[in-house]
């Protein structure tokens, strides 16, 4: 799947005042991206406050984006949950046109086992009428999807196309790169080891800070595919102070401050998410000024 090779970036919210969905903004936003080069968006995930949008907004969500983007990148649905039959019923009944694939996370609160978790994406591979990237970050799901069910899944259905691999181990990302098929996409998801993991074999990044710094991030990361492994980490270093501090407060607080500081939209969240405090906006700020 060529289409995901390289930078992926996750899509912000962003709200007005008031907390209504900001569609100006996102068109903004969604352009932005497009004039910087990234590879495709991803709509709807972790980063878009999703747990916070009713049906409705996110059926704006998708339509605004579709729209703004009108057929030049790839787009990628996070379609997940924590109950299996829920999520096949989604897959099943929502509006999927203009999507290439989706994007579903390994199930959180109710801490399956492997096999629970392997059963889990079985059913979602049967029924998906897209491409399936599983998504494993244990920092929000209270469990690891550990390399041996990745590769059996990776194995056992071909539109299992990829793992968003969010551990934030290089060593697990390695044995995933290593174990699971040619053409399987292990993409990052972490902003901070991206370049390490493409230069081991990775195909990419679904980012955050991406989206902020869209021409310079993917810069890196095609510096890295082309294994330009000293020019990429130029860049790296150069963008590590920011990638730090937007998660430094939880996210998407500090991607939203930094596209406030770039005059792209208000740095607004839904609770039980809170602004940055001031100290770490104004050293955003600081950054986004020099940089």
């Amino acid at each position: 799947m060529k289409s995901f090779i390289g930078t992926g970036v996750a899509l912000i919210t962003p709200f007005k005042k008031d907390l209504s969905v900001d569609v100006d903004a996102l068109k903004r936003i969604v352009q932005y991206n497009i004039d910087g080069g990234v590879e495709y968006l991803v709509v709807l995930g972790t980063t878009a406050e999703t747990a916070t949008l009713t049906k409705e907004e996110q059926a704006l969500v998708k339509q605004t984006i579709i729209e703004a983007n009108n057929g030049k990148l790839p787009l990628v649905l996070g379609v997940g949950g924590n109950n299996t039959m829920d999520v096949v019923s989604q897959l099943n009944t929502d509006n999927l046109k203009g999507f290439d694939a989706i994007l579903s996370v390994s199930p959180y609160y109710n801490k399956p086992t492997q096999e629970g978790i392997y059963q889990h994406f079985k059913m979602i591979a049967e029924k998906s009428p897209l491409p399936v990237i599983v998504y494993n970050v244990p920092g929000r799901t209270a469990s690891n999807m550990l390399p041996s069910t990745v590769i059996r899944l990776a194995n056992d259905f071909k539109n299992i196309i990829g793992i968003k691999e969010a551990a934030g181990d290089i060593v697990q990302a390695m044995e995933l790169i290593r174990k699971t098929p040619k053409d399987f996409l292990v993409i990052s998801g972490d902003d901070i080891i991206t370049l390490p993991m493409v230069l081991a074999g990775g195909a990419g990044v679904i980012s955050v800070i991406g989206e902020g710094f869209p021409k310079e991030f993917s810069e890196m990361v095609r510096l890295g595919l082309n294994r330009k492994a000293d020019e990429a980490y130029q860049i790296h270093y150069q963008l590590t102070d920011a990638i730090n501090m937007i998660f430094e407060q939880g996210n998407p607080g500090g991607i939203k401050e930094i596209f406030k500081h770039l005059g792209l939209c208000e740095n607004n969240l839904r609770l039980p998410l809170v602004n940055v405090n001031k100290d770490l906006s104004d050293r955003l700020a600081d950054f986004v000024k020099k940089f």
